[in-house]
C-alpha cells in the first residue's frame, strides 16, 4: 500500500513538472513570436482630423491613441509621439485608423484648404482598387513608383516602370466605380480610393495618358528600395 502511494504522488509530481514545462514553452514560444514581429509603438487618428487643425488642439480632443503594430506593417516616417509635430497643422484629411505620418503635417494648411502642394508641382488625382494601391498601405506622405501594363510599346502588352518616385499628398475617398453599361453593374465592384499625388506637369500628362491606355499599379518605396527603369517585362521574357 506504501509502495502504490509513493508511486502515485510521483506520478502526480510528474505530470505537475511536465505541465509546468509546457506552460513555460507556450509562453516562451509566444515571446518570441512578438519578439520576431518586432513590434513598434505609433500613433493611430481616432477621430477625423480636418486640414489645418493644430496637433495639439487634435492631441487634447483625444484624435491619437498610440498602437503597437508590427514593424513590418510601419511605414517611413510614421510617428510614435507628437513632440515633432506639436507646433504645426494637419495639411490633409486624416481619417480615423491611419497612422500618423510626419508628411501629414506641416506649419501652414495649404491655401485651398484641403491639401499641400509642394512648391513648382501641381496636384492629379487618380482611381486604384486595393491590389493596385498596395492593399491600403499607402497614405498621406507615401513615396511610391508608378508601373503601367499596357500595349503601348510595338503592340506589344508588357510591364514596366513608367514613374520611379512620386509622393502620395491626399488618401480618399473610396468609391465604387460602375462599369460603362449599368446593366452589368456588379453590386461585388471592389472599391476603388483616389491617390492625389504631387507631380510635374510632364509626370502628370503621362499618367492621365497611361491611365487610358492600361493599368496602372503602384509600388510602395521605403529610404532604400531601389527601381531602375528598364525596357519591362513580357510574355517573351517574363520567364527570363
Amino acid at each position: 500500500m506504501g509502495r502504490r502511494l509513493a508511486l502515485l504522488i510521483a506520478a502526480v509530481l510528474v505530470a505537475a513538472l511536465g505541465t509546468s514545462l509546457v506552460f513555460a514553452y507556450v509562453k516562451n514560444a509566444d515571446n518570441r513570436a512578438i519578439a520576431d514581429q518586432k513590434p513598434v509603438n505609433v500613433l493611430v487618428a481616432k477621430t477625423t482630423i480636418a486640414p489645418g487643425t493644430r496637433v495639439t488642439d487634435a492631441a487634447n480632443a483625444g484624435a491619437f491613441q498610440t498602437k503597437e503594430l508590427p514593424q513590418s506593417a510601419v511605414p517611413v516616417g510614421a510617428l510614435s509621439s507628437i513632440d515633432p509635430i506639436k507646433d504645426q497643422v494637419a495639411l490633409t484629411t486624416i481619417f480615423p485608423g491611419q497612422q500618423l505620418l510626419a508628411g501629414m503635417f506641416g506649419a501652414t494648411a495649404a491655401a485651398n484648404g484641403s491639401i499641400a502642394i509642394p512648391p513648382g508641382q501641381i496636384a492629379a488625382s487618380f482611381a486604384f482598387g486595393d491590389p493596385q494601391r498596395v492593399a491600403g498601405f499607402i497614405q498621406p506622405g507615401s513615396s511610391v513608383a508608378i508601373f503601367l501594363t499596357s500595349s503601348l510599346q510595338a503592340g506589344v502588352q508588357s510591364t514596366r516602370i513608367l514613374l520611379p518616385k512620386v509622393t502620395v499628398i491626399a488618401v480618399g475617398p473610396t468609391t465604387i466605380t460602375p462599369p460603362a453599361n449599368a446593366s452589368q453593374a456588379n453590386p461585388e465592384s471592389p472599391p476603388r480610393a483616389m491617390l492625389t499625388l504631387a507631380l510635374t506637369q510632364h509626370q502628370a500628362e503621362q499618367l492621365i495618358f497611361a491611365s487610358s491606355q492600361g493599368q496602372m499599379y503602384l509600388g510602395l518605396l521605403n529610404d532604400k528600395s531601389k527601381i531602375t527603369p528598364g525596357p519591362g517585362v513580357n510574355a517573351q521574357n517574363v520567364f527570363a
